[in-house]
């Protein structure tokens, strides 16, 4: 009968005290996270700032150009690749090194005159055209990531709002036209396409195409530099006129999409075209 009795008060007491949900910690268990010092959030805002981010963007991009300027990579012409590094793994190693100097603004003609001596017309163009994109890419996360934020406020003026316009809503027209006219420098649109709202398929593809032809002949006079009487030497010089006159005529047959919008007008639209300033069909 006693344990009968026991066992019925230790069933009372189950019930009187139910158990708690899987996974329940005691409240004295609970302790919350001491929140962040103001000294520690502000000097946190302060690194993150846009401002921060630009004035990093802008140191990176002037130890880049002291060390192209320390390391003289004219030196691949007159000196050559190492002589260790050879096939597949040499292609890949100066695909690398072509990129990252790219991006710290080393000039392209002389990597591509590089490519072609070094490992000749097909290999070297794929090398070049390759280095050449990823080098682009680099630069476009950089301005994107570190200075997009900060520049952006500052594009006011009737040009920069124009331009900035163009390069957001056709993004890989216009990023194709200004890497067929080599008159535009490679560092500078890069960081301006990065400015503005282009997609990264559309930078990166336009990069790709419209680098081609004036790569191809960089890198064949590269091969010919040893001859520079040669026929293909002469007409690979000339051929590097040919994408200039291309990006001429396409920025010309364009430069109607450069004026400001006026107000009630989408952009890239022409009014011209059937419209009115003021955005409305023409009444007959």
């Amino acid at each position: 009968m006693s344990t009968v009795f026991r066992q019925s008060d230790d069933n009372a007491t189950t019930s009187r005290c139910p158990p708690g949900p899987v996974g329940y910690a005691p409240a004295v268990l609970d302790v919350a996270a001491p929140p962040a010092k103001p000294t520690t959030r502000r000097a946190r805002a302060v690194l993150l700032s846009p401002w921060s981010r630009l004035g990093l963007l802008a140191a990176l991009l002037t130890g880049s150009a002291i060390a192209v300027w320390l390391w003289e990579p004219q030196r691949l012409l007159t000196q050559g690749w190492p002589p260790q590094l050879s096939g597949a793994t040499a292609v890949v190693l100066f695909t690398a090194a072509y990129g990252v100097g790219t991006a710290a603004l080393v000039p392209r003609p002389l990597l591509n005159l590089a490519a072609g001596a070094l490992f000749g017309i097909r290999t070297g163009l794929i090398t070049a055209v390759a280095g050449t994109v990823i080098g682009a890419g680099i630069a476009f996360g950089l301005g994107r990531l570190l200075g997009q934020d900060a520049l952006r406020p500052l594009l006011r003026g009737r040009w920069l709002t124009a331009a900035d316009r163009q390069l957001s809503h056709h993004g890989f027209r216009s990023m194709l036209a200004i890497r067929l006219f080599p008159g535009v420098p490679f560092a500078a649109a890069n960081y301006c396409a990065a400015v503005s709202r282009m997609g990264w398929l559309s930078f990166l593809l336009a990069t790709g195409l419209g680098s081609v032809p004036n790569t191809a002949a960089y890198v064949v006079a590269g091969s010919r530099a040893t001859t520079p009487t040669s026929p293909v030497f002469l007409l690979a010089l000339a051929f590097i006129a040919v994408p200039a006159v291309a990006g001429a005529l396409v920025a010309w047959r364009k430069r109607g999409r450069l004026r400001p919008a006026r107000p009630g007008e989408r952009p890239g639209e022409d009014a011209a075209a059937g419209g009115t300033p003021d955005g409305t069909l023409p009444r007959v």
